[in-house]
């Protein structure tokens, strides 16, 4: 449980706030602080009458914004900072880590760690939700920091204040400890950058994917069907060692069950800074109107913002 590759060397240093932006600069400092709290706390706590320490609880952040301002880049530069054992991962992947490991095991597991970095938490699904929340009482009592990332759509009423609201409600008896920071701006993979390249042809797509040694190259509808054979935890395995990506026959996805699975896909490619080129619809149209306006909304959102980024990529031949 460590943060994807491509935040492997990234710092508060490295973090560069938007000019424009007091929140992001604000934003660094907050959590430069929460870090140094992490190492104090798990080696802190008051002796009692009989010699025994009592364990302090853990503290809580909780980084509130939308897509692309930075936020977990600075999740990973608290995770980098924080002493050892810590631990990093998506909602989802702690979802998986309960479910493979069992909750008393993983409770055992992860309270031996002095942070448990979480990126994109989500509140659409109630029972992983309330699973976490549990988890997270569990961890915080046992003096595990806990750093929470979550995004706001663009536009949301009260500027995604609720999102916030919604979290601290959803977490329960964990509100009093976590203090919610507000990190806003645009969308730094798409700062000052023309809109979505234009899909090329299918066969200038698959010579360029036969001059990238290791690239592959898919039927949309194929790796559609085929993601469905997998479970969703596996798709990182996928795309590992993986150069480049190309996809002929581009099209909306048919239904949700697809779209979601290339959601995880995309967070998979993106994790890998895995350049992906198309032919067939833009990648900005891959999700129906429909679908964005649904429930899952944030999550179709910041994967065509992911995929936009990695269609910019350089391949390199």
């Amino acid at each position: 449980m460590v943060p994807p590759a491509m935040f492997d060397e990234v710092s508060f240093a490295s973090y560069i706030p938007d000019p424009k932006e007091p929140s992001q600069a604000a934003a660094v400092v907050k959590a430069e602080e929460f870090s140094a709290k992490v190492g104090k706390i798990r080696g802190g706590g008051r002796r009692g009458l009989f010699g025994r320490k009592t364990q302090q609880s853990g503290a809580g952040l909780y980084l509130d914004g939308g897509f692309g301002v930075g936020k977990t880049h600075l999740l990973a530069s608290i995770f980098h900072s924080s002493p050892s054992p810590k631990a990093f991962g998506t909602f989802v992947e702690l979802t998986h880590v309960v479910g493979a490991l069992g909750f008393n095991r993983a409770v055992e597991e992860l309270s031996q760690h002095s942070v448990l970095c979480i990126d994109e938490f989500e509140l659409d699904d109630p029972g992983d939700t309330m699973l976490v929340s549990r988890l997270l009482t569990e961890l915080s009592a046992r003096g595990v920091s806990i750093v929470a990332t979550s995004n706001t759509l663009p536009g949301q009423l009260g500027e995604g204040r609720f999102a916030a609201q919604d979290f601290l409600r959803e977490i329960k008896k964990l509100g009093s400890i976590f203090e919610t920071l507000r990190v806003d701006g645009p969308d730094y993979r798409h700062r000052d950058l023309p809109p979505a390249p234009e899909p090329t042809d299918d066969a200038d797509l698959i010579a360029r994917a036969e001059s990238i040694d290791g690239a592959t190259l898919d039927d949309f509808d194929e790796l559609c069907a085929h993601l469905s054979t997998l479970h969703p935890s596996r798709y990182g395995k996928l795309v590992e060692g993986v150069p480049a990506v190309f996809i002929k026959g581009v099209h909306p996805a048919a239904d949700q069950s697809v779209a979601l699975r290339l959601v995880v896909l995309a967070d998979r490619l993106y994790d890998a800074s895995i350049p992906v080129t198309v032919s067939g619809a833009k990648l900005d149209e891959i999700f129906t109107p429909e679908m964005v306006a649904g429930g899952y909304r944030k999550k179709y959102l910041r994967a065509m913002s992911r995929l936009l980024a990695l269609s910019r990529f350089e391949v390199a031949a």
